[in-house]
């Protein structure tokens, strides 16, 4: 019983990811409904078999302040998953941003991109077109169901259709 399980609230929005244990009690203190179960695997009693969880719903709506991602040297790179967005090398990398600072560039999600040392020194004051160096993934503000997925190291499929994805 070492599997993840996705929580979604009420309304399925996805707000957590729980362990089977958790999720089992939940269901069986009807506090959550099982959604989609693991056809592969069960869960043995003496007298019984059980559903193996792999999402569950929440039977009351649970009130979440909004989860703003905060901007960060950390989450820029968890965004683009340590990888440089020119050349693809996952070795010494560092920020940089797709419109220069001096030329008027802000530091947000839409403008920061992981680069390797090599990449941001060869981009050098230049636009990503300027410098002949197209980005791999356009930089984006990330929500926080993209997490889940570079938390995890991806995501099972059976959590796709609930994820968007």
């Amino acid at each position: 019983m070492d599997s993840d399980v996705l929580v979604l609230n009420q309304d399925y929005q996805p707000i957590s990811i729980c362990s089977v244990q958790r999720s089992v009690k939940l269901v069986f203190l009807e506090k959550a409904e099982l959604l989609h179960d693991d056809p592969e695997k069960v869960i043995r009693t003496v007298d019984d078999e059980y559903s193996y969880p792999s999402v569950i719903r929440l039977r009351r709506y649970i009130r979440l302040p909004y989860a703003k991602i905060v901007l960060s040297r950390r989450n820029v790179m968890k965004r683009d998953r340590h990888t440089c967005q020119y050349c693809g090398t996952k070795s010494d990398l560092t920020l940089d941003h797709v419109m220069p600072r001096s030329r008027g560039g802000e530091d947000s999600w839409e403008n920061l991109v992981t680069a390797c040392n090599h990449c941001n020194v060869k981009k050098g004051n230049r636009t990503p077109d300027e410098a002949n160096m197209p980005l791999k993934v356009e930089p984006y503000r990330p929500v926080h169901i993209t997490f889940f997925q570079n938390l995890l190291g991806g995501v099972q499929e059976h959590w796709k259709p609930y994820l968007y994805m």
